[in-house]
């Protein structure tokens, strides 16, 4: 028999092979409170300025009579479609959002949702990241996606562990060198 035919487990694997560390269960959408401010104040700009002004265009446009060549209706139709696809968008992600406050871990130096990791791979380059939410993370600025390989890597690890950081071409040897909480806010 071919062995194209048999059926492996998918949990069958050789102990050589290194694997990132599994996602949490329950799909959470962790997020700064920073960052659920960003995303309600976009949403309320899109329902409270942004789609009012559309469908003013629009309604404008439409009293103007033959709506099949005229190009603001056209465009302010495309445009309402637009921002109401994002308003629904950003609604979802809202519900389901999960505000973690990452000062509560001020002085930790345990990695947790909110870190600011500097950290020194296999070739002496050192990298800092802070980790974010999904929505929020910017790696431009230096900020990962708390689900994405170096963070799901990190989190949990201390100061001065040695980790193993599994990338599609290698895998690479990081130590942790310094992880900073932001100081907490007075009320």
């Amino acid at each position: 028999m071919s062995k194209a035919f048999t059926k492996e487990s998918d949990t069958d694997t050789d102990d050589d092979e290194l694997q990132l560390p599994a996602l949490p269960a329950g799909g959470k959408n962790y997020i700064t409170p920073r960052g659920y401010a960003t995303l309600r104040d976009e949403l309320l700009d899109l329902i409270d300025n942004e789609r009012p002004k559309i469908v003013e265009v629009v309604h404008w446009a439409a009293s103007n009579g033959d709506r099949s060549e005229n190009g603001d209706y056209l465009y302010g139709k495309k445009r309402l479609r637009e921002i109401d696809r994002r308003i629904r968008f950003l609604t979802k992600r809202l519900e389901i959002a999960e505000v973690s406050e990452p000062s509560v871990h001020h002085g930790n130096d345990q990695i947790f949702f909110g870190a600011t990791v500097t950290y020194v791979d296999d070739a002496d380059v050192e990298r800092t990241v802070t980790i974010k939410g999904i929505d929020e993370s910017n790696s431009a600025v230096g900020e990962v996606s708390w689900i994405s390989p170096i963070a799901r890597t990190l989190l949990k690890a201390r100061e001065g562990d040695e980790l193993k950081l599994v990338m599609p071409d290698r895998v690479a040897t990081i130590e942790v060198l310094q992880v900073v909480y932001p100081a907490p806010q007075p009320i």
